[in-house]
This record gives structure tokens, sequence and C-alpha cells, in this order.
């Protein structure tokens, strides 16, 4: 039963190294018992129970040579023990028989003699062989010729000896002019001196090279170029020496091509959208395809998006052509001579037949080859159709840009130099592209609209013109943060105040956006309103940190967090009067930078202004400083981004900035500017507001003053030295209103106030009646009834001045009467 190669009964052969009988495959574990000499079977084994079906009770005790299928060759079986008797072991096989009767081939070994008990044994084990499976020649020779991998086997001079119908295929080089030829006589050079020197290495070193990429083309697809990978390897003979070299190739071009189309829409998302600007992202788009996928790229945007913004916009009418602007524009030539319509002007294009209701609902549009002499290039879009011919524009993509259910525009790609016309396949990383660019497009469109909202708001909420009247020459500048970072909250204000002085004011809120814009315009009201109130700086502020306290506190009650809100804390402030009469400039800052002084001298300082708490905080003290301000000073009050600079070192920019507004030889209003630029000469994160103000003092012929007697009889002598002023000023004509005006404020003095009572008159753009008494209590306007005798003054007042009020000082308070001069 055993062939030659397991061994024979007069020839057994040895115990195989490996411990097996070779290739054949086991499917169940080994079976063991132990043979004594006379054939009885002495011990047996769980495994020999499960290959043969006999329990050790049935089997023990017994001779083995019923479990023999056939019955027992007494000559093999001499022969088999000698050779274990001698101290070799035996394997082969045998054909046994299972429990239930069916035979069973099993792969035998027997080990040499040793003694059981006293008795001679042999310890025999086997598996069951499966049937072993066979390839024919046939079969070989398919699989080598038929396989998907080009295969071929070449000398170590690398002339080809063999290669099948793969290669063959691959390289669009027949069969027989390949072979006794090397690969540099039948392939092109480009591609076969790499290939060459691999095979030359290998053979060297005689180790194998595999999966090698390289892109080349072939004689069967000359325009088209592909990817291949390959792997090369040494062949050696009986003895070891290298006969020649074997190599594999496999055509990876769809693979090489979704890699690098997924590379372009990786890295196109990196690059497209890196600013806030709809025309930069239309660019980077056009950019991002050209060369790589494209040769020629546009970006057609509509003037106005159809969808998202226009609910309910009816659709475009059959035929219609979009109105559109170009936004983008990328070729491999110079210049981008194929394109008829340049960035910036109007273009209607749309791949023909389509019309502007293609782009609502269409799906991008591959056409892989143009003709430019159709009826749909020649009649409908000539000078198109001239380009085509003119550069060789032979194949298009055509893509709607969508973004969040609003349809943006159009994107076209194109190709001239790169003869692959475009398929199916190009068109879903044509698509991927579209769609990334066409969300940062849309984002871009709403930043720009919020944007120019924010600044269009915040500069309805800025003072349009500055008015210092008499006592200061005022000017201003203001630049918005960069338009990534959004419109800030910076404001400032001048306010006429009574008596010819003026409030200056200045202010920075914390954030960027219509958020901070309208929190400006809501602190720029509150601070006219409580300066229209006279309140001196420190008290101003303290009653503007508690507006904001109250402001903030009802926005984080009644506003839902997913709505948002304009909360005002974080904002910044200074506020600052002057006054003309005595030069005297009184001063607050809530948080903010100091204001800068320049004197007559060109001498710049930063007043040593208390600080104070940022508005919002409570309960902390804000400090008023008074200082005397030369006729000619110059008072500057900015925000932080003026001088933060690019160090961020405060203390820096300061001393820059007072550099910057000590020159001489500016007229105010160009000055202001000039500072801007000179510190902060590139767009910056932050806003920037500047307000410069020339000081000028009331000349002592513009004011007069007297102490009143509380007395009313001195009410007629006061009204005949203001007569008389009058005359002094050429004011004759308004002696009148001003007698009675000066008449009423002097009797409510001496009749409801206490004294001292004393009367100035200030002579500037306007005349100003001023009364002062060492009384706290309020004078109220009220309507005398007919049969009253009194409780008209103040009213008369009201008619007869342009304005007045009453404001408070140390000593009591003032009422104060304006009239326009005539």
């Amino acid at each position: 039963m055993a062939s030659a190669d397991e061994g024979s009964p007069a020839e057994p052969g040895p115990l195989p190294s490996g411990g097996g009988p070779g290739p054949a495959s086991r499917t169940a574990d080994d079976a063991a018992a132990v043979i004594a000499g006379d054939g009885t079977v002495i011990g047996w084994t769980r495994g020999a129970e499960a290959l043969l079906g006999y329990p050790a009770a049935e089997v023990v005790g017994r001779s083995a040579a019923p479990l023999l299928a056939n019955p027992p060759d007494a000559r093999r079986t001499a022969a088999v023990a000698a050779h274990c008797r001698a101290g070799s072991g035996w394997s082969g096989l045998l054909s046994l028989r299972n429990r239930d009767g069916r035979p069973l081939d099993v792969d035998v070994r027997a080990t040499a003699s040793f003694l059981v008990a006293g008795r001679e044994g042999f310890l025999v084990s086997g598996r069951e062989l499966t049937p072993r499976w066979t390839m024919s020649e046939s079969v070989l020779d398919g699989f080598l010729a038929r396989s998907p991998v080009g295969m071929a086997v070449l000398d170590p001079e690398l002339r080809y000896l063999w290669l099948n119908d793969t290669l063959e295929r691959f390289g669009g080089v027949p069969r027989e002019q390949r072979l006794g030829r090397r690969p540099s006589d039948v392939l092109p050079g480009a591609l076969a001196a790499p290939i060459e020197r691999l095979m030359r290495q290998v053979l060297a070193s005689g180790v194998a090279i595999t999966d090698y990429e390289y892109l080349g083309w072939s004689w069967s697809d000359p325009h088209r170029r592909r990817a291949y990978a390959s792997s090369f390897f040494p062949l050696a003979d009986a003895q070891d020496r290298r006969i020649g070299i074997g190599y594999m190739v496999l055509d990876v071009t769809d693979r090489w091509s979704a890699r690098r189309l997924l590379a372009l829409v990786n890295e196109a998302g990196a690059s497209i959208g890196s600013t806030l600007d709809v025309q930069r992202t239309a660019q980077e788009l056009a950019d991002s395809a050209v060369p790589r996928f494209a040769d020629f790229v546009f970006v057609d945007l509509l003037e106005t998006p159809l969808g998202g913004d226009r609910a309910g916009a009816a659709a475009p009418a059959e035929g219609e052509r979009p109105s559109m602007r170009r936004a983008g524009l990328s070729s491999v030539r110079e210049g981008c001579p194929e394109a008829v319509v340049r960035v910036g002007e109007k273009v209607d294009f749309v791949p023909p037949p389509h019309d502007a209701n293609f782009l609502l609902d269409g799906d991008p549009v591959l056409l892989p080859v143009l003709d430019p002499d159709s009826h749909g290039w020649t009649v409908e879009q000539p000078a198109r159709a001239a380009r085509l011919r003119e550069f060789g524009l032979h194949s298009l993509i055509s893509v709607p840009m969508r973004a969040r259910d609003t349809v943006l525009g159009l994107t076209t790609f194109m190709r001239s130099r790169n003869p692959v016309p475009f398929d199916e396949d190009d068109v879903a990383p044509a698509r991927e592209l579209v769609a990334r660019a066409a969300v940062c497009v849309d984002n871009a469109r709403r930043y720009t609209r919020e944007h120019t909202a924010a600044l269009v708001l915040q500069r309805s909420l800025l003072p349009h013109t500055l008015r210092g009247g008499t006592a200061l020459d005022v000017a201003s500048s203001y630049l918005p943060a960069d338009a990534k970072d959004g419109v800030g909250g910076d404001w400032f204000d001048v306010i006429p105040l009574s008596g010819g002085r003026v409030g200056l004011v200045i202010g920075d809120v914390v954030g960027h956006g219509i958020g901070a814009a309208a929190t400006m315009g809501r602190l720029r009201t509150a601070v006219q309103t409580l300066a229209d109130m006279d309140l001196a700086p420190d008290e101003l502020l303290a009653r503007l940190d508690d507006l904001v306290l109250r402001l903030s506190e009802e926005e984080r009650t009644g506003v839902p967090a997913e709505r948002g809100g304009t909360t005002v804390v974080g904002a910044t402030c200074l506020y600052a009067v002057y006054d003309p009469a005595n030069g005297c400039c009184t001063m607050a800052r809530a948080g903010h930078p100091p204001p800068v002084v320049v004197t007559p001298d060109h001498t710049a300082s930063f007043p040593d202004l208390p600080a104070g708490p940022p508005l919002g905080l409570g309960g902390l003290p804000f400090e008023s400083l008074e200082i005397e301000l030369p006729e000619g000073s110059l008072l500057g009050l900015y925000t932080d981004g003026l001088v933060e600079g690019a160090d961020k070192d405060i203390e820096s920019g300061m001393g820059r900035l007072g550099r910057a507004v000590s020159r001489t030889g500016l007229p105010l209003e160009d000055l202001c500017p000039a500072v801007v630029r000179e510190l902060l000469p590139v767009p910056q994160p932050d806003d920037i507001a500047l307000l410069l103000a020339r000081t000028h003092v009331l000349s002592p012929e513009h004011l007069v003053s007297w102490d009143v007697p509380v007395d009313p009889a001195a009410v007629g002598e006061t009204r005949a030295k203001v007569s008389r002023q009058l005359e002094v000023w050429g004011l004759a004509e308004l002696s009148m209103t001003t007698e009675l005006i000066v008449s009423e404020l002097v009797t409510n003095a001496i009749r409801y106030a206490s004294g001292p009572v004393r009367l100035r008159l200030l002579f500037q753009s306007t005349l100003t009646c001023e009364v002062s008494d060492a009384s706290n209590t309020s004078p109220r306007l009220r309507h005398a009834r007919t049969t009253d005798e009194g409780g008209r003054g103040l009213f008369l007042v009201a008619q007869l001045a342009h304005r007045w009020g009453t404001r408070y000082t140390n000593r009591g308070k003032i009422i104060w009467a304006e009239q326009p001069l005539p």
C-alpha cells in the first residue's frame, strides 16, 4: 500500500525530518497506540478512539490485525518490525477500518522498539489524509497567461525570454517584437531607463524589489498617462546561480488617480477659504485646480444669489441667461488668454444648451469633447467658439456652485494642453472642489453682508461732525478693524456743554460685529444724555457704570443663550470736560488709556489720571483729575488699538504716540490721519479711534461777571450793567431779551435761594447768561394759572432762550441760558 516515496516493505524509509510525509494535509489530531511485538494492542489513546471509533475496552489486549482494512501482509509486517528493532522509525500509508466499517487512509508512523513492562512494544501514531490537489500543466499555463498581473522573464542581459498576455497588452508591443530584446529597445526611454537600473540592482544584490510605482505611457494608449506598480526578483538554478530576472507589473492607474484627486481635494480644502473675501475665495478655487486637474478654470458668481436669501423668489424664465460677474480666473497660460471675460466683468456663460435653470437644480455638465463648430457655440457664443479653436480647448466640466439651499454661481473646468479628456471619474472631484469652495464663498458672502451692515451701523452711530465751538479745534480719525476680524466697538464724541464748555469722550467696547456696534451706540447715547445733565466726569462714569450693570443684568436674565445678546460688560471709557473760561480740563477714566497732552512748546506727556475700573464691574469708585491747559495745547484721546502695536507693549506704543502728535507744521485735520498711518501702516485686528483737540482760552474781554446783592432792589441795577456790556460787545439787539432773562434768573435766585448770587456773561459763538447761588434746589418749569401772581419766570426764560438748564457745583448750582448771536 505504500509508495516508493513513503517506504516499501522491502526498503522501509526513515522517518522524515519534518515530522510528516511532506506536503500532504491533515485534518485530525494524531491518534496513538502501543503495539506489542506479537501484534497485541497494549495501549490506546483518545485520539485513536476519535479516529477509528473503537473504545479502549474493545481494543486493548486484542490483536491489531482486525483494525486493518485489508488482510495483513506478513512479509511487509516483518520488514517494518525488523526496521524498528534496528533502532530506526518507519512511516507510510495504511488503510485502516473504522468501527462503522468505513475504510480510512492513514499516514502511520512507528518508532523504534522499546520495552513496556518487560514486553517489546512499538509506539504507532497516525492521521487521516485528505486527497491531494494537483495542478495540470494546462491550468498553470492558463494562470500565467491570463493573470491580471503582467509577468515576464528576462535573461542576465535583460533580454525578454517570456511574457504573458497581460504584459503584452500593457505595453502595446507585440510579443514577437519583445522576445530577445531589452526593455529599452521596445519601451519609451524615460520609462525603460529606471526599470533596467532596478533590474541590474536585483541581479547584483539578489534582493527583490516590490511595489515600485512609477508613471508612464504605453504604445497602446500614448495620450494617457498611466501608473504602474512593479516587482522585480532574481531567478536561480539548482546551484543557486542567478540565471535571470522575473518581474510583475500591475496597472494601478485608477488607484493612483483616486489618490491624486483625493490629495487635490484635501489640499484645496486647506487652501480655499483662507480669508472672508468672496473674490479671494473664488480665485483660490481657480488656482487650486490648475494645472493638476484642469488647464483653464473660471468662477462666475451670481450678482444676486438665488434660493436661500430670496425666499419665494420666482425661478428664472425659460431661456433666460443668468446675470453673473467673474470672480476667479486661472490658466496654465500666463495672462489667461483663453478668457473672453476678465475678473470683475459681467458674464452670462452657461454651457450650451443650458440656461439659468440649470444652476438651480442641474447636475454638473460633462462635455468630454467640445465641438466649436456646433450650433450652441458658433451661434450663441461665437467669441468663445473662436477661443476654443485658437487654444485647443477640447473638454469641459461645469459645476453649479450651491451652498445652504442658495445658488451662488458656476465654476467651469477646461482642458487644452492635457490631451486626456474629462470623463465620469473626474466629475466627483470637480463637484467636491466646488462644494467646498461654495461653503467658503457663502460664508464670505454672509460675513461681508454682516460686516457691511455692522460698518454702516457703526458709522451711523459715530458723529458726522464735531463741534468744539470757540473752545476747541477738533479732528478725528477712525480706522475699522481688518475685515476678517469684524467691526469693533470704538466710539468718540464731542459734546457742547453749557457755559462754552466742551465734553470729550472716547470709549471701546470689547468684541466685534453688530453686537459691539449696537452696544457702542447705546453707550454713546447714554453719555450724551448724562453729559447734558452737566455731571462731573467721575459722576458721569459712575452713572454710566450703573447703567451698564443694569443692562447686562437684563440681558443675562431676559435673552436666551442661543439668541445671544449685546452685553456691554468689558467696555472702557474716558470723559473730559474743558472749560475755556479758565483753561481747566477735568477728566476721569474707566479702564481706558490716559490722554496725551502736548503743550505749546511741543512737550508730550500723559497725565497721571487714576485708571478706574472698566464699566460693568460696579462697586468701585472713579476719580477725577483737573489740569490746566495753556492756550494752544493739544489734547489727544485714543483707543488701545492705536498704541498696542505688533509688540503688544502699550508703554512703548504710548511713547510712539507722544512723538507722533508732537510734530509741528501740520494742520490738525492732517495731523490726525498722519499719526494713525505712522503708528499703524497695515490693517489691525482692532478698531482704531483718535480724537485730537487744540485748546483756546476765552479772552477776558469776552467774559464779565458781577456779584449781585441778595436784595430785590439790585435787580434793576444788574439789568443796567448787562445792557451797557451788550452795547460794548455790539449786541444791543439782544438787550431786551437778555435783560428779561437776567431779571428772571436773578430774581429767582434772590427770592428762592441763598447767597451769594453771581451773574456771568460769556460772549462766544452764543451769548450765555449764568446765575449762580448757594442752593442745591433744582428749579422747576411750570405753567402758571391766569390768577397766579408768579410762577412765570422760568417759562419766560425758556421761551426767550435758545436753550437753558441747570448744573451743580461744589458750592451750589448755576442756572444758565443761551441765545444765538444775531
